[in-house]
Parts: C-alpha cells; sequence; structure tokens
C-alpha cells in the first residue's frame, strides 16, 4: 500500500511522456477521397508483386511517421508492403529510456514490469491503427512466437553473468552486443558498472534480444522479401532484426533522420554508423565541381554554425568573439593550440575493428596526459553540446568524469562545457589542427582547410581526407608530430569538399513530402500530402531515390548537382 501514491505518480509520469494519443499521421483525413483508392491499390496488387517487409518493431512516431509514408509510396509502385510490430511482447525495447523515467523507484518498477505496464499502451494500439488505414498488412512478433519462447529467453537471460551477455552469439548473430547497447542507451553512460541496476536492465534487454530472435527466424522461414527496411539498425530490437534478415540473404535497408530539415539518411546492408565509413570513394570523388556547388556548401557550412538549416542544433545562438571567448574560457589565442572535439560517451556502443581505442573516454584520458607533458601547446576540449541538449541526456557528464578519474587539469589544458554559447566551430578554426573520436563535424572542419586527426569511427576516417590513427602507438606518435603548422593544401582541401556535398546533400536525402514541425514532442516533421499524385513516381526525387534503393537495391545518392532547382 505505501507504494501506491508512487505507482499513481509513475502513471501521471509515463502518460504525460508517452501519451496515449500521439501524433501518428491520420491519412484517410489527408487523403480525403483518394483514400478509397489506396486501399483498392492495395488489395488489388497481384500475388507476383514484389514484397517488402517495414519492419519499425517500435512504434514512434518519429520513425513511424515515415515508414507509413513509404509503405503508401511503395504501394504505389506496385509492392506489396507487410509491417512488422511488437505486439508487447518484449521486455524492453528502444522505447524505454532512464532519461524519462529518472527516479530510482521509477527504475524497480521498470525491473520488474518493463514498458508492458504503461509505455506499450501508447506504442502498439495507435502504430498499428495508422499502418493498417494505409492497406499495408500489419504482422507482430506474437504471431511468430511459440508458447516457451519467452520463457526460454527469460532463464537464459536470468542464468548468464553480465559479462557473458555482453559477449553472446549465436549462429554468429550478436545478440549481446546489441542488449548491451540498448541498455546502456537505457541509462545513458558508456558502462552499466556504476548502475546499481544495470544487470537487471541489462537482462532484460537480453530476453528481448532473444524474442526478437525467435520470432524474425520464423518470420523469415514462413515469408519471402525482396527486402527488409527499418530504423537505426542498431539496439534492441532493431540490431537484432538486421542481424537475422541478414544471415536469411535478405536484402536490408536502414535509415535515420539527418541533420538538414527534411532529409534522411538511408543505408544497404547495415546502420549508416559502419556503412558511411566502408562507402567507396568513387560514389564522390569524381564530382563535377563549380561555383555554384562551392557556394551552396559553403553557405551551409556557415549555416551550420547556428543550425539555421538542420533540423537537429544545439547552439542556435553562438558566442563567435574570441574577445568573449578568451574571457569566458581563459584560452591565450595567441598561444598554438590543438582541438578536441568529444561526442556524446554512451551513443551508438557498437564494435568497430578500425578503432585505435577501446573506447571515446579511453582516447580521451590518453590525449589529456600527452598534453599533460607538452606545456607548450594548449588543448582546448569541446565538449559536445548534446551531452546536455539532446533528445537524451547523458548521464556521464564528460567534465564530471575528468575530474573523478583525471582530477585537476594541468595549465595548458582547457574544457569548453556542454552548456557553453561558445561556438565550436570559431574555436576550432582558430586551432592547429582539430583532434577528433566519432563526431560528423571532422567533415565540416577539413572542409575548411583545418587538418583533422581521427582516432574512432568517424565517418570522414578512409577518405584520403584525414589523419588516420590506426593504432594507440601511431596515434601518439601524430601528437608528437604537432603542432602542423600549416592548413590542408588545395588538392585535399578540395577532396574535403566534395566529401562534405556528398554528405550533406547527396547522402542526406531531401523529402518535400514532409515538413518540419517545431516544438513536437514527438517527431520533428510530418507528412505534407494531401493527394496520392503526389506520392507517385516521377514526383519528388527524393522519394523516388529511396523507393528505388529499396525496392531495386540502388545506391541511396540523391543526385542533387542535377536537381538543384526541384530541392527542398
Amino acid at each position: 500500500m505505501a507504494l501506491e501514491p508512487q505507482v499513481r505518480a509513475l502513471k501521471r509520469l509515463v502518460r504525460r511522456v508517452y501519451p496515449v494519443s500521439v501524433d501518428h499521421p491520420r491519412w484517410a483525413e489527408m487523403l480525403g477521397g483518394d483514400h478509397p483508392r489506396l486501399l483498392e491499390r492495395a488489395r488489388s496488387l497481384p500475388a507476383a508483386a514484389p514484397r517488402v517487409l517495414l519492419a519499425p518493431s517500435v512504434g514512434q512516431p518519429a520513425m513511424t511517421t515515415l515508414e507509413s509514408l513509404l509503405g503508401v509510396a511503395l504501394t504505389l509502385r506496385g509492392a506489396r508492403v507487410d509491417v512488422l510490430l511488437c505486439d508487447q511482447v518484449l521486455p524492453a525495447c528502444q522505447n524505454c529510456m532512464l532519461g524519462k523515467l529518472q527516479d530510482e523507484w521509477v527504475t524497480r518498477e521498470f525491473l520488474r514490469h518493463g514498458p508492458k505496464r504503461e509505455i506499450c499502451v501508447s506504442c502498439h494500439a495507435p502504430a498499428r491503427a495508422m499502418f493498417e488505414s494505409t492497406g499495408v498488412r500489419v504482422l507482430t512478433y506474437g504471431d511468430f512466437l511459440e508458447p516457451d519462447e519467452i520463457e526460454i529467453a527469460w532463464r537464459l537471460a536470468r542464468t548468464l553473468a553480465p559479462d557473458e551477455i555482453a559477449a553472446y552469439t549465436v549462429d554468429g548473430l550478436p545478440i549481446g552486443e546489441h542488449a548491451r547497447a540498448g541498455a546502456i542507451r537505457f541509462f545513458a553512460r558508456t558502462s552499466l558498472d556504476r548502475e546499481p541496476h544495470g544487470a537487471g536492465v541489462l537482462r532484460r534487454y537480453f530476453a528481448a534480444a532473444l524474442i526478437t530472435r525467435f520470432a524474425l527466424e520464423r518470420l523469415m522461414a514462413r515469408e519471402r522479401y525482396a527486402s527488409v527496411t527499418f530504423n537505426h539498425g542498431i539496439y534492441v530490437p532493431q540490431g537484432i532484426v538486421g542481424a537475422v534478415v541478414r544471415r536469411h540473404g535478405v536484402r536490408v535497408v536502414n535509415w535515420m533522420v539527418a541533420y538538414r530539415k527534411s532529409s534522411f539518411i538511408f543505408s544497404h546492408g547495415d546502420t549508416y554508423h559502419h556503412t558511411l565509413m566502408s562507402e567507396p570513394a568513387s560514389q564522390w570523388s569524381d564530382l563535377e565541381w563549380d561555383e555554384e556547388i562551392d557556394r551552396e556548401l559553403v553557405g551551409y557550412l556557415r549555416s551550420r554554425w547556428t543550425g539555421a538549416e538542420d533540423w537537429i542544433s544545439f547552439n542556435r545562438a553562438p558566442e563567435t568573439g574570441l574577445d568573449a571567448i578568451a574571457r569566458e574560457t581563459g584560452i591565450d589565442f595567441s598561444r598554438p593550440s590543438i582541438g578536441l572535439l568529444t561526442n556524446v560517451m554512451w551513443d551508438a556502443q557498437l564494435h568497430y575493428p578500425q578503432n585505435a581505442f577501446a573506447d571515446m573516454w579511453d582516447w580521451l584520458v590518453t590525449t589529456i596526459r600527452y598534453f599533460d607533458a607538452r606545456r607548450d601547446l594548449q588543448l582546448i576540449i569541446r565538449v559536445h553540446p548534446a551531452e546536455l541538449r539532446g533528445h537524451i541526456q547523458s548521464r556521464q557528464p564528460i567534465a564530471e568524469e575528468i575530474a573523478r578519474e583525471i582530477g585537476p587539469l594541468p595549465p595548458n589544458v582547457h574544457v569548453i562545457p556542454p552548456q557553453s554559447a561558445v561556438s565550436t566551430y570559431s574555436v576550432m578554426t582558430r586551432c592547429d589542427s582539430v583532434l577528433i573520436y566519432g563526431t560528423k563535424t571532422g567533415v565540416e572542419l577539413a572542409s575548411l582547410g583545418v587538418p583533422v586527426i581521427v582516432a574512432g569511427e568517424a565517418w570522414i576516417r578512409n577518405k584520403g581526407i584525414t589523419i588516420d590513427a590506426r593504432s594507440r602507438e601511431h596515434y601518439l606518435e601524430l601528437l608528437a608530430s604537432l603542432p602542423l603548422g600549416r592548413r590542408l593544401d588545395g588538392a585535399t582541401m578540395a577532396r574535403a569538399k566534395k566529401y562534405a556535398y556528398h554528405f550533406f546533400f547527396r547522402r542526406m536525402i531531401p523529402l518535400g513530402v514532409v515538413k518540419p514541425v517545431e516544438g513536437r514532442a514527438w517527431s520533428p516533421y510530418a507528412v505534407n500530402v494531401a493527394s496520392l499524385a503526389e506520392l507517385e513516381p516521377g514526383r519528388d526525387p527524393g522519394l523516388d531515390t529511396i523507393c528505388e534503393g529499396i525496392l531495386h537495391g540502388r545506391e541511396f545518392v540523391y543526385p542533387a548537382e542535377q536537381l538543384r532547382a526541384v530541392r527542398c
């Protein structure tokens, strides 16, 4: 009885964060008289039509909004579309985050009941109704589970030690890696070691990963698809979905909301976290360059300082004046300086074979200790603003970790905290060179002629633009060569600009059939159509690029240089 007031408070909190009536697209209202035509088109597709599975699994509107639009567009292009959703059978998923459920007793509630009592209520039913309104067939995880498989998953989850869970594989599938990544995302920390309930949450994600595998193995054995498309491609359940589908030899397409407004990144075979690192240079190195493209790129890169053209931005009013920055930070810009950019420590904690360090923290500590012995140089550490202002606030602030693990910093090492309004670009462009681990900002800085040294999984690695550390020893050799005392040469800077244009304008595919929505908690965009004609082939080049990739395996590269007049 003592917990009843807390349980009631929990319900109010969760319903405030996960409202039952969320803003999924209302296709019947949007299409009006065209809606019956859409349903008839879906019903009349021949049995031999190509089959596509959209597997969002989690009914999060920021993802399912686009996936419902893809379902309609693919139907209009002659594909029979199925949608796979979790029907409240998973004991943990990507929709669960401690950042939204902060209190200790809430965590204990999650450990006992998972998302089913509260979160699932606003997830499955609204998403299912929205997809069914488009005429696609909706499948659920429960359709493909045997009665005892949930208990089998839980039995193993309770048996294995946390280290055994993290390393667990079956049939070559990295079940444990994705379960650990999901638990880390839940806590927004790089490690579960200091979380009292870390092992319990990990066991929930591991059981969910095993259940996902059971369901997907049976689905892939029963159905035949040309391709399977879903968001993220990592965590639970999406990472397991991809692993099983690839094992069955079916083409995988992953996607995520991109940085530029109304744009999305799609990739074949795996999450873009991996594919952007291995993308062949032939896709962009021979891009014909002209003054108009150069102006467009430079203008966009400048807009990145405030995020004016992006729907993901962390500093709309940056401080760019060096005098003001020097007063706030104590940095002496007359001295040779090396910049360092962090990324959010917990994000996308996957295995990258080319990393020179175990993780970003290992890299950061190594770098600080090196510069303690290099008092001739300043090290300027800019903590990523997303640590504080991102969708999921980090519960492992870098400044606190530095104070705890290292103690007082040497006088030549400066830390700009995430809450600072100091312009990252103003500071980094004043540096001799910049050290990065996984941030995309390396793409921008190289385009401005700043030498960049890469120690981790940054997408600009392997492009012939940056100085890439092959190992810890090689990285220390690179630090010993600093300061470089020069900007990038003309040929390298030109190559950097080509890649930046490719990355921001061609890999980020714009869609005219969506519109940005400011201040929305659930999704930064909404569907922007009033008739089926707007989704037919030939109407939206970005939508055509995406659908051709899903249906026929064509590259997800938007020909921006050829379509400037129609680009959004």
